[in-house]
């Protein structure tokens, strides 16, 4: 079988860190060989332009600026990691990739949707995910949750209203290719979330 390549997205307070260990131990014991990895970030240099990019600072972040470090973030995790991952058989499952852009930088940031898909061209070639999970929340429900955290990041300290065009750029993401997507009602409780998660995968793992 081929190696697949499985992501995780949503917006802030959806519960990504635990539903990704669910997933990441579903997948595991069905016994696959499973690398887990996360965006931006996953090799050395990616985590540092990580910390650039979602540290606090006074200095507005320019979102040109900010669309290109992560796709610089993104080259590199891709061929020294990822890539190399789903040659050798290994597969692979990431907490946000390019899905994230889109609702990001081009919903939440306004940038346009043709200069990402120029740059996800450029650094991915035809490399998409196999499988994308979309954990789904009323955004004020989410920011609760990610508020109850001590320290919050940059983004996190964005107003409500880009978080609500974040949460439509995924759902257009969706609507555009919805055999790629499985969105899981995240403002359930957990057991239900990892419930319609296993079901999911399940039935997704069947078709393999």
């Amino acid at each position: 079988m081929k190696a697949k390549f499985i992501t995780l997205e949503g917006t802030e307070g959806t519960g990504k860190s635990t539903n990704l260990e669910y997933i990441k131990n579903h997948i595991e014991a069905a016994g696959i060989d499973l690398l887990v990895t996360r965006e931006p970030g996953g090799t050395p240099l990616a985590e540092q332009l990580r910390e650039l990019l979602l540290a606090p600072r006074e200095e507005n972040v320019d979102a040109t600026a900010e669309l290109l470090m992560i796709f610089a973030a993104r080259a590199q995790h891709l061929n020294a990691l990822i890539r190399p991952a789903l040659e050798a058989g290994t597969w692979v499952l990431s907490d946000r990739f390019t899905d994230a852009t889109y609702a990001y930088q081009g919903a939440g940031r306004g940038l346009s949707r043709e200069v990402i898909l120029q740059l996800e061209n450029l650094v991915q070639g035809s490399l998409r995910p196999d499988l994308t999970f979309v954990l789904d929340i009323d955004v004020e429900q989410g920011l609760a949750r990610a508020r109850e955290r001590a320290d919050l990041d940059r983004f996190e300290q964005e107003q409500i209203s880009f978080f609500e065009a974040v949460r439509q750029g995924y759902h257009e993401r969706v609507a555009a290719a919805p055999e790629r997507y499985c969105v899981i009602d995240a403002g359930q409780s957990l057991d239900k979330v990892q419930a319609d998660l296993g079901k999911a995968l399940a039935h997704w793992l069947q078709g393999q």
